[in-house]
């Protein structure tokens, strides 16, 4: 019969391999008592040894490591070399076998070091023991080891060769105790993933018994038990059968949710909120996958540091309740953001947060922005699984000072959104948002055609509606899909008299890997303002292009039309192109890059009159995400026109 072994076992063998068990007798007759201590002189010398007919090594001479049996030297032992490797025969077991062999090999840990031919001879025998674990966990049973110490150009070679012989494979496999899951047993069986036929692998037969006992929950099963797989080895067919005991209990369905704490605290979510969160409501057949699901999203809120989920026995043997049990993370959190964009300035912000000031998961945030163009003072509400998972309430109260070369305004805003939103942790495909915006807004322009300045106050409601698509495969930095964001805002001014438009916006971008280094993208943006000429919006909501996250190689704001002065003035129609390379070597990349873009009066975008940048981007992968520096020029430049614009920021350009 043979076990399967893990572990310890294995001195550090991460999967469980395949060991013969035996008893072996031993053989070796009974030292000879040690003479007595000298009871008159319990400091004096031990009475001689008796003589064992060799001369005892040379303490000088002898190196032995940790673990080690230090062995008599004769002149080839006491001396001392250098010497090399080579496992042969070892390519068709694959990588992962010689790299395992590496990782654990006596024998490579300490080639390079000088070593006594004892110890050569000692982490030889060790290393033929490990290989033979290491063949036993591929199914090579019967596999020939041969060794041989030699020397070719005066140095020292150990060289081990493998003969691995045929592979063992299974002729039967048992799930004993399987049919007591009765119709749903055919169903588990299939999911085994170890089938008659397959080679005998202990990594095969572990990651099998680990996914089978994840299937025998998610089947229903919350209080399953799968024993150890026992593999038994007939060396005259070279086959294999393998048996797992299996147990797998009442099926049940979801009972109650129950919070826990610790003694003298309340829970930090009740058990309301916690239904909220759960994909699952009492009376739906148990399935483990919804308890792991469960215990991300908890996570997920911001407010855990760690979420013990049990299943609970109750008097009913077809119902389980959950336990919750939570670890509670550092509620407040104070951040900071620097940036810098030419035409744009600096620009620096910090916040403060209390994620659960209003509970459950009342996010409250107070926000400061100091920059070269911009000023800002405001306080934020966000309500994390509001009333149903993911959905997300939000609400904000704003004071800002905006000065650039189109406007300068002061404005003063509240808003209230709902909406589903995507995360890191669950990149959601279609998320959306809609809302409602009051503004009351100052603000000071240019008359086009004479450059007269002038400052006027707008009142606007508006009622912004978005939907998102997103089918790439990271957040924060795509290598493949495509994005598609849409945004429509009906509103409505008020400056002297009330006037009614509706701006509408689509992104749209996509990501190609062309090898393992190479990520090919582009994106387009066009937007339109519908119902009302440009003179009676506000200047700081029509469309504007130009900037680190516009048509980089220009200030922000720089393009389209201006007024006598050079400022601009915004437009009602807008288009937007860039295409770029994105060339990752480790930690960094470079991101050669091509944009295109222009601001139109009218409200229908065009292709015409496209102004071109192009540049060089230059990313560090950090564990948070990519930090981007882009540097562009403009290929078409005017008077007055930087001939360089640098932008830095954190994340992708798109």
């Amino acid at each position: 019969m043979v076990r399967i072994w893990s572990g310890p076992a294995m001195r550090g063998f991460a999967a469980a391999v395949l060991v013969m068990s035996c008893d072996v007798a031993s053989g070796q007759a009974p030292a000879p008592a040690s003479p007595p201590l000298d009871s008159a002189d319990p400091v004096g010398d031990l009475a001689p040894l008796p003589d064992l007919g060799v001369d005892w090594p040379d303490p000088a001479v002898i190196d032995s490591a940790p673990g080690e049996t230090a062995t008599p030297a004769g002149p080839t032992a006491a001396t001392l070399q250098q010497y090399q490797v080579r496992l042969e025969g070892a390519d068709p077991l694959g990588d992962t076998f010689r790299a395992r062999f590496n990782e654990l090999s006596a024998l490579v840990a300490n080639q390079g070091s000088s070593a006594n031919a004892a110890q050569i001879d000692r982490r030889i025998r060790d290393d033929e023991e490990l290989l033979r674990e290491l063949l036993n966990a591929a199914g090579h049973y019967d596999a020939r080891l041969a060794t041989a110490v030699t020397t070719e150009g005066g140095n020292t070679i150990v060289r081990i060769r493998i003969d691995p012989r045929e592979a063992f494979t299974f002729s039967k496999i048992d799930l004993a105790g399987l049919e007591a899951a009765g119709d749903a047993a055919p169903t588990l069986r299939r999911q085994f993933a170890v089938k008659e036929g397959d080679r005998v692998d202990a990594d095969a037969v572990l990651a099998a018994t680990t996914t089978f006992r994840t299937a025998l929950g998610r089947e229903g099963y919350p209080f399953a038990k799968v024993g150890e797989p026992q593999v038994g080895i007939d060396h005259d067919t070279n086959q294999a059968t393998l048996t797992l005991d299996v147990s797998p209990g009442a099926k049940a369905r979801f009972g109650r949710i129950v919070p826990t704490a610790p003694p003298g605290r309340r829970p930090l979510f009740d058990e309301r909120h916690l239904n909220e969160i759960a994909r699952f409501d009492p009376g739906d057949e148990f399935d483990a996958a919804r308890l792991e699901d469960f215990r991300r999203a908890l996570i997920a809120t911001g407010l855990v540091s760690t979420a013990t989920i049990t299943p609970v026995a109750t008097s009913d043997p077809g119902v389980v309740d959950t336990r919750v049990a939570i670890d509670r993370a550092p509620p407040r959190t104070i951040a900071g953001e620097l940036g810098y964009g030419t035409g744009e300035g600096t620009r620096a912000e910090v916040s403060w947060q209390h994620r659960n000031l209003i509970k459950p998961e009342g996010a409250v945030t107070f926000r400061g922005v100091l920059g070269t163009r911009e000023q800002a003072l405001g306080a934020s509400l966000r309500q994390g699984n509001f009333r149903r998972r993911d959905r997300i309430l939000n609400a904000q109260v704003v004071a800002s000072h905006s000065n650039f070369n189109a406007y300068d305004a002061r404005t003063f805003t509240v808003g209230a959104s709902l909406e589903r939103q995507t995360n890191i942790i669950w990149q959601k495909t279609w998320s959306w948002s809609f809302g409602a915006e009051l503004v009351a807004t100052d603000e000071r322009d240019t008359v086009r055609a004479t450059g007269d300045s002038r400052r006027r106050t707008f009142l606007v409601a508006a009622a912004p509606v978005g939907l998102n698509y997103d089918g790439s495969d990271d957040l924060l930095n795509p290598t493949r899909g495509h994005r598609i964001a849409t945004r429509v805002s009906p509103e409505v001014s008020l400056q002297g008299e009330a006037d009614a438009y509706v701006k509408l916006q689509l992104d749209a971008s996509g990501y190609q890997p062309v090898g393992d280094r190479v990520v090919f993208a582009g994106r387009l943006r066009f937007g339109s303002i519908q119902g009302v000429p440009r003179e009676q919006i506000a200047p700081s909501r029509r469309f504007y292009a130009g900037g680190g996250g516009s048509v980089r190689g220009y200030g922000y704001q720089r393009i389209g039309p201006v007024d006598v002065d050079g400022d601009p003035v915004g437009g009602r129609a807008l288009t937007e192109f860039a295409v770029e390379a994105r060339v990752r070597f480790g930690a960094f990349g470079v991101v050669p890059f091509l944009d295109a873009g222009n601001l139109y009066a009218s409200s229908t975008p065009r292709f015409s009159d496209l102004r071109y940048g192009t540049g060089i981007g230059v990313r560090y992968y950090s564990s948070f995400g990519p930090i981007r520096v882009d540097v562009g020029t403009p290929l078409d430049r005017r008077t007055g026109e930087s001939r360089v614009a640098v932008y830095v920021s954190l994340g992708q350009a798109f």
